[in-house]
């Protein structure tokens, strides 16, 4: 009894809601009615006044008439377009009302319409009235009809009223029908309902076919076949939302698609099957979104993903799967940043997809803290920075295609830093220096060339660097100092190392002004000179070896720090303006290398210091000429 009385109110609130809606359409109608006439009223008094005050026309223009001829004086009145319609009603808020009457024809009269006064049609705001009438309940009636479908299922599952397989194929047969009728529904303009009825179908499909193989346990589906049916309910999905114009369809075949592999996992890892469904599912989704601009199909794609590779991660990842990585990561980092690439060209550009490109990149930056700190992969440098490169030469690319997002290039470079120190801190040893310095050299030439390759060819877009950007050759020679702190023996490759950095550290001054830069490596080259004269791993016997690295260092920072000096000082567009700023550089240079000769002087005791004083008087020199 209550329920009948439930029902009953149901459908008077139902009937009262269509009622109201009967009325706010009739509402609307009068209103369009009325706007439409008052705006050709306005059209007509135009007109009129334009034919009783003609505007004067030019002697030169008028034709001529002759003085015995009395004629009336002909005035050309351009035609008045045909004012355009108001857009129509949405047949997805008004399913069930007849459709509008025509327009009018306008007088045969053409009219003027006048330039001030358009007719604009007002922005509709959010009808309430209609979302709870319309859409809510056909919502509400989907969901009961799924409820009742999975109750039913469960109830004769459980009484064992009819078999397994009359069940499942009822399940299906449902399913169907309600897509079909969906269908059908969409082409009488019922559009609301025809959505409702796709989504329920899909929805009952996804669930019918999870059944099958969970509860009943039919042979028939195996992992192959219910991962075929899962997948071709999630593509028939896709194509219903675009062709019925319907997101519900479209996020519920996207919720469906990302729970297949779970449903149907068997418990034993095949990353070929799982990550190549996902990349068919996420190329589908972007599909959608680009085609349809529902554009937080984008985010939901990735986030989707990014959920699917941390779920593979905890539960299959091991030292040995480090190839799957390889490919895995940097694979879908490519998917969603050529489709940011794309979206930039096309002025589809949108901060859901933004966002979903940046967010896999920054996911593997994370699962590379734990790759670089495993020791089972100590030995794989190669293999592991191959993975963490991808992801900052993914940030640095939305970058170039798109400048606002500058301060990508400092996460990327930030993170990619960090994960050099702490590889170097607990990996690195003698073998591996080779590497280490290797990926520092790598560090700091990809985000030195960056930034100078932005300023050349994206000078109207770019904003001005801000001033941490060009500290990374600093950064990277502050990686070198970490085989020093742990006691390495370090030969000329060490040193290469050094020079290259400092060369490129030069060059980014050289181009783009960045003296604050270049006088921090200074700093950090003589600094690293120092800690490798007092913590060397061997006595320094050879004084010549010491004199040649300081003497070296200083000469030719000195006179690369007065080049850059002096041609920015000729160039006023990348002049820094602070004469002392630019002579900083050259004049540490040629100064540090003194405390260093101190120190040299200090460790050794040498019975003949005519070499230490040697180099001083050729550092003095340099210092004189500059």
């Amino acid at each position: 009894m209550i329920t009948l009385l439930f029902l009953l109110l149901v459908g008077m609130v139902c009937w009262w809601l269509t009622r109201e809606r009967s009325l706010a359409r009739a509402i609307d109608e009068l209103r369009w009615r009325q706007a439409r006439t008052e705006a050709d009223l306005a059209a007509l008094r135009h007109n009129l006044q334009a034919r009783s005050n003609p505007p004067e026309q030019p002697a030169a223009v008028r034709p001529p008439v002759a003085a015995t001829t009395a004629t009336a004086p002909v005035f050309v009145v351009p035609p008045l377009p045909i004012p355009p319609p108001l857009p129509p009603v949405p047949a997805d808020t008004h399913e069930s009302a007849p459709s509008r009457p025509a327009i009018p024809s306008v007088p045969s009269q053409p009219l003027l319409r006048p330039p001030s006064s358009p007719v604009v049609a007002p922005k509709p705001a959010f009808n309430w009235e209609q979302f709870v009438g319309v859409k809510l309940v056909a919502w509400l009636a989907g969901l009961a009809l799924f409820l009742a479908a999975a109750f039913g299922l469960k109830y004769s599952f459980e009484q064992n009223l009819i078999p397994p397989a009359v069940r499942a194929g009822a399940g299906f047969v449902l399913g169907v029908g309600l897509l079909v009728a969906g269908v059908v529904l969409r082409r009488r303009e019922y559009a609301v309902t025809a959505q409702t009825l796709a989504a329920t179908g899909v929805v009952i499909l996804y669930a019918v076919t999870f059944a099958c193989r969970s509860l009943f346990h039919f042979e028939a589906f195996g992992p192959g076949l219910t991962f075929a049916v899962m997948t071709l309910v999630t593509g028939v999905a896709f194509g219903l939302a675009v062709r019925m114009d319907a997101q519900v369809v479209a996020v519920l075949g996207m919720l469906g698609g990302f729970l297949t592999p779970v449903l149907v996992s068997t418990g034993e890892n095949n990353p070929v099957g799982l990550f190549g469904y996902l990349a068919i599912l996420d190329l589908g989704l972007l599909a959608v979104a680009w085609r349809k601009r529902w554009d937080y199909l984008s985010l939901a794609a990735a986030l989707g993903t990014a959920a699917m590779q941390f779920g593979w991660f905890l539960k299959f990842y091991s030292p040995d799967q480090v190839g799957v990585l390889q490919v895995v990561l940097p694979g879908f980092i490519a998917v969603f940043g050529a489709a940011f690439a794309v979206s930039v060209k096309r002025d589809w550009a949108n901060p859901f997809l933004t966002f979903a490109a940046a967010l896999l990149p920054m996911v593997t930056l994370g699962v590379g803290f734990e790759l670089v700190t495993a020791r089972e992969l100590a030995a794989l440098p190669g293999r592991v920075f191959w993975i963490i490169f991808s992801a900052d030469v993914a940030l640095l690319s939305m970058v170039f295609f798109k400048p606002s997002l500058r301060a990508l290039e400092s996460v990327g470079g930030g993170a990619l830093f960090l994960l050099l120190g702490v590889w170097n801190a607990f990996q690195l040893d003698s073998p591996r220096l080779p590497w280490a310095l290797g990926l520092t050299v790598g560090f700091a030439l990809l985000h030195t060339a960056f930034p100078l390759a932005l300023r050349r060819l994206r000078p109207a877009e770019l904003a001005p660097a801000p001033v941490w950007a060009q500290f990374f050759p600093a950064l990277a020679l502050m990686l070198v100092l970490i085989p020093l702190l742990k006691s390495l023996p370090v030969g000329p490759l060490f040193w290469v190392t050094i020079v290259l950095v400092d060369g490129l550290a030069i060059v980014l001054a050289l181009l783009s002004g960045a003296l604050l830069g270049l006088i921090a490596v200074v700093v950090l080259t003589f600094a690293l000179a120092g800690v490798w004269l007092n913590f060397g791993v061997h006595e320094l016997a050879d004084t010549a070896e010491s004199l040649f690295v300081i003497g070296g260092f200083g000469v030719f920072l000195a006179a690369a720090g007065a080049f850059v000096s002096r041609q920015l000082g000729l160039n006023s567009a990348t002049s820094e303006g602070d004469p002392r700023l630019r002579a900083a550089a050259p004049v540490l240079s040629a100064t540090l290398p003194f405390l260093l000769l101190i120190l040299l002087g200090q460790r050794l005791h040498p019975a003949n210091p005519s070499a230490i004083f040697a180099v001083a008087a050729g550092l003095g020199a340099v210092l004189l000429a500059l």
